[in-house]
Order: C-alpha cells, then structure tokens, then sequence
C-alpha cells in the first residue's frame, strides 16, 4: 500500500508543473511567432520573452493561492 506524499515530493511536483507551465507557455509563443511568418531568431526571441511571461504568470499564480 502506498502512503501520503511527503513535503519534499509534494514541492518537487509543484516545481515540475510549474516548470512545464512556463515552458508550455513558451513553446507556445515561439510557434505561434513561426505561424506568423518570423524568422528563427525573431521566434527565439518572442520564445524568450513567453518564458518570461511564463514566470510572471506563475508567481501571479502562486500568489493569489
């Protein structure tokens, strides 16, 4: 029989969905930018800023729990 989560697992799965979040969110921008018509390093750069976007989303998140 398997028993309740402990702390630190609990805290490593919030850290892994908020990880694939943030990714998520990334990934997203970068293609949505390549579906428009950027180029690579326009769509690296949009990827970049939907990471940072993704963190902000996160905290706001995380915050208003």
């Amino acid at each position: 029989m398997v028993g309740p989560m402990s702390d630190d697992e609990r805290r490593s799965g919030y850290r892994r969905i908020g990880a694939g979040f943030v990714g998520i969110v990334g990934l997203s921008a970068g293609m949505t930018a390549l579906s428009g018509g950027a180029t690579l390093v326009q769509a690296g750069a949009v990827a970049v800023g939907g990471i940072a976007v993704g963190v902000l989303l996160l905290f706001y998140l995380i915050s208003s729990m």
